[in-house]
């Protein structure tokens, strides 16, 4: 540990706060704080529910500690936020916990101290939002006795190759010695390097527009399968062939859903319309993708009626929930939409998912999860996510869930076509 390393607080430890928390402590004095006291017990104990973190690597965070006090962080001189930035029913953005964290950290702040945020937010927030918060609960005066910083996450679930020091980091302060105070401190622990924006604004609007482009870009990819579909032409045969040339991108149509790229775009329009603008492009690529459960419902529908399927009392398994492959994170799946329009055509849905906790499921969704699915049972087998477990079990083996007579549709294209009935 460095001599004179400033203690710092982590506030928010879930997929993004939780790595964070264990690269800084692995070389400083770190308190990582959560409201859940069930989250803080699992991590005492050496246990990360998302998977993001191994039990070894907790345990080389030498400088690690946990709490659910506030008063446990009052002696840090650095508090990163690091919660969720959700979106409402009406697909409104949901800044409770982001303000409440402000709020946490207001009663604690100090002369000097940093108040560095990395949840995904409209560009503005953290001065427009927060700032007030926490000049409002310390009494203090913004830029002049303490200082923010925003560096957004960049954090891809389940992904891992590309974890916390190795995706270059983008960092932005209050002022120019706040920026600089930010930038040198992420440089300790990100390997790939870091880019210091002009503006908290720009870092902000920066984060944002991530998640925006591929969003749009994945609307493209449905809006196309859903013509090539029309036209009786294998989708990902097209994108194969096309993706021979050197500047094609390769994005690939599905289920848009996370923590991310489903929520972000909404931050954006959110400023813009109170901007007095309506956005156009943006708004409708989120329409498209929003719809996509819908859409591949109605396909697999289809195809069991022209087999002579009944729909009415028909089995459906449904493999995979989480919002995206080998990762246990529910938070807004779109599976959800699949299997709800197919409980809404009269079909009945059992899902299996060996990432997902069956409380957890449970409870966000009122689904009781199937353990070990049975054999020739299924009149459609769906392959909706596409983990490892799926992949290397192969196509055959999925198949014997399902009866003699059945549709095997293959939403994630994790196999050849002559391997699945449908595919999208």
């Amino acid at each position: 540990m460095s001599a004179g390393a400033e203690k710092i607080a982590i506030i928010g430890l879930g997929y993004v706060g939780l790595p964070l928390a264990v690269a800084f402590g692995r070389q400083r004095p770190v308190v990582g704080f959560d409201i859940s006291a069930e989250r803080i017990a699992d991590l005492r104990a050496g246990r990360d529910r998302t998977r993001e973190t191994s039990a070894e690597e907790l345990a080389e965070a030498r400088h690690l500690g946990f709490a659910t006090d506030p008063a446990e962080i009052a002696d840090c001189t650095i508090y990163i936020v690091t919660v969720p930035t959700p979106i409402d029913a009406h697909k409104r953005p949901d800044l409770g916990p982001l303000r409440g964290a402000a709020e946490t950290v207001s009663r604690v702040l100090k002369p000097g101290d940093l108040v560095i945020f990395e949840s995904t937010v409209y560009p503005g927030a953290t001065e427009e939002d927060c700032v007030p918060i926490l000049e409002r609960g310390s009494g203090l005066r913004f830029n002049v006795d303490f200082f923010c910083g925003y560096s957004p996450e960049r954090i891809n679930p389940g992904d891992k190759l590309h974890r916390l020091p190795d995706i270059r980091k983008v960092t932005a302060g209050s002022t120019p010695e706040a920026a600089d105070r930010v930038d040198a401190l992420y440089a300790q622990i990100i390997t790939a390097g870091t880019y210091k924006a002009e503006s908290i604004r720009v870092a902000e609007a920066a984060k944002v527009i991530e998640n925006t482009q591929r969003d749009l870009n994945i609307a493209l990819m449905n809006e196309l399968a859903i013509i090539f579909g029309r036209m009786g032409i294998d989708t990902d045969a097209v994108l194969r062939a096309a993706g021979t040339k050197w500047n094609f991108l390769p994005f690939k149509p599905g289920l848009v859903g996370g923590h991310c790229i489903g929520v972000d775009p909404y931050y954006l329009t959110h400023k813009a319309e109170q901007l007095g603008y309506d956005p156009q492009i943006i708004l409708a690529g989120r329409r498209l993708n929003d719809g996509m459960g819908a859409y591949m419902a109605g396909q697999l529908v289809k195809a069991m009626i022209k087999r002579d399927i009944a729909i009415g009392g028909a089995r459906v398994l449904v493999l995979g929930l989480t919002f995206k492959e080998n990762c246990p994170d529910l938070r807004n799946t779109r599976v959800i939409d699949l299997i709800r329009e197919l409980r809404d055509y009269g079909a009945e849905v059992d899902v299996h998912d060996p990432w997902v906790d069956p409380a957890e499921a449970q409870r966000e969704f009122g689904i009781d999860m199937v353990q070990t699915p049975a054999e020739g049972a299924y009149d459609a087998v769906v392959l909706a996510v596409a983990h490892a477990e799926f992949s290397e079990a192969g196509a055959a083996v999925l198949r014997a869930h399902g009866k003699a007579a059945q549709v095997f549709y293959d939403i994630k294209s994790v196999f050849g076509p002559g391997d699945s009935d449908l595919r999208v």
